[in-house]
Parts: C-alpha cells; sequence; structure tokens
C-alpha cells in the first residue's frame, strides 16, 4: 500500500480535529503522518493538545510543534487516534506490533473516541492472524509465560509463544519497562474471553486486543480510503 494512500487515510482523521480538542496521538507508521499533517495545522493555527502514547511519538510531536500534556493533567480527551495491526468487521483490533500497547490502550480508554487509521491489509475476518502481544512484567516471566502457554493451549492457538528480542537478539523492552511476549494464535474466536483469561494472570500488564474501543478506521485501499464505522 502506498505511503499516499496512508498519509490521505490520516488527513481524513486529521479533518475531524477542531481547536480546543484533546487528543491522543498514536504510534506506528500510519501515526506518524497524522501527526505530521496534525503539526501541519497546528502551525496554521490550530489549538489543540496532545497526549502521546510512546517516547516516540512524543518526540515527534514536539518536532511539529504539537503542545503536549499527559493523563495526569487532563481528565479526558477528545478523540485518539491511533493505528493498529488488524481490524475485524466489529472494529475490534489487535494491536502493539511497535511495542507501545500498554500506553496506547490507556490513551484510547481515556477517550470519549477512537479513530483507527490503516491500510486494507490490516482489515482480517478474525482476529488472530498477527501474534498479539502480551505486555508482561520481568520478575517472574517463567512463570508468565507458562501460564500464557496454558492458555493458548485451550484456546486452541495455531502457532507458539515467543519473547520479543530486537534486532540485536536482546530482549525488547517498553517505555514502560516491560518485556512483550508475542503469542501466535492464527485464529481467535474468543476474544472478550481471551482477555479476561490474560488479564487475571498476575505477571500480565496488559494485551494487545482493543475489544470495543475503535468507532471509526479510516482504510487505505487500492481505491481510495474507505470508512467504516462500528456495526458495519
Amino acid at each position: 500500500m502506498s505511503e499516499a494512500l496512508k498519509r490521505e487515510a490520516a488527513a481524513r482523521a486529521v479533518a475531524e480535529i477542531a481547536s480546543g480538542m484533546k487528543v491522543g496521538l498514536g504510534t506506528g507508521s500510519t501515526a506518524r503522518h497524522f501527526v505530521e499533517l496534525l503539526g501541519e495545522r497546528v502551525a496554521q493555527g490550530l489549538d489543540v493538545v496532545g497526549v502521546p502514547t510512546s517516547e516516540a511519538t512524543a518526540q515527534q510531536a514536539r518536532q511539529c510543534g504539537i503542545p503536549l500534556s499527559d493523563l495526569d493533567q487532563l481528565d479526558r480527551l477528545d478523540v485518539t487516534v491511533d493505528g493498529a495491526d488488524e481490524i475485524d468487521a466489529h472494529l475490534n483490533l489487535i494491536k502493539g506490533g511497535g511495542g507501545a500497547l500498554l500506553r496506547e490502550k490507556i490513551v484510547a480508554a481515556s477517550s470519549d473516541a477512537m479513530i483507527v487509521i490503516a491500510d486494507s491489509s490490516k482489515i482480517v475476518e478474525t482476529l488472530g492472524r498477527f501474534p498479539l502481544p502480551v505486555e508482561v512484567n520481568r520478575f517472574g516471566l517463567g512463570a508468565t509465560r507458562r501460564s500464557v502457554a496454558m492458555i493458548m493451549e485451550r484456546h486452541k492457538a495455531q502457532g507458539e509463544l515467543k519473547l520479543r528480542t530486537t534486532a540485536d537478539g536482546i530482549p525488547f523492552v517498553t517505555d514502560g519497562g516491560h518485556l512483550i511476549l508475542d503469542a501466535f494464535f492464527g485464529r481467535i474466536s474468543q476474544p472478550e474471553a481471551l482477555s479476561r483469561e490474560l488479564l487475571d494472570i498476575p505477571g500480565v500488564v496488559q494485551h494487545g486486543l482493543f475489544l470495543k474501543m475503535c468507532r471509526k478506521a479510516y482504510v487505505a485501499t487500492p481505491n481510495g480510503v474507505e470508512t467504516l464505522l462500528t456495526g458495519e
């Protein structure tokens, strides 16, 4: 998918931002287009405050001249605009491929609305083709990993569980100082049940299932940008 189409999807989301809004700023390749375009509107006089979902996004937003705050200072956000690794027909998502899933979920949950921008390769019939990121505490990693593996077995996962590492082969560490286990399900037939079971594991901090959080998605396709709404 061309970057021009992704940028057009981001532009659709930027068009919804009005002066006075408090905006959650997502993380990832498509979200970067949104931050850049939002910065252009801020330079033209748009009055907004952004709350970034990662250190990388915070750095980009500062470079683009977007005023920033955090959820200690702001009670609620008007909207969060972010990308996704998978989107199903109900606009349930898998996120966390970039490793920012905990902060992304906190920011999205603190927003009145969540808008996703993505390309058509992220649309799936059933979640699970993309590995589900599970953010975990460093302490007791082995025990946590065994518990996640047991849940994968109960849900008939088709793949394995891997500790995410960097290109250098060292464990990937999130902005919050945690590790990520990537769970290859292949197909997640009961996402709500899986969500609850994973969060019941003491060592699990959060996971990348974003269920009933997104209300609208702008999806870049070869034929242009399509708008998906909850219930469609």
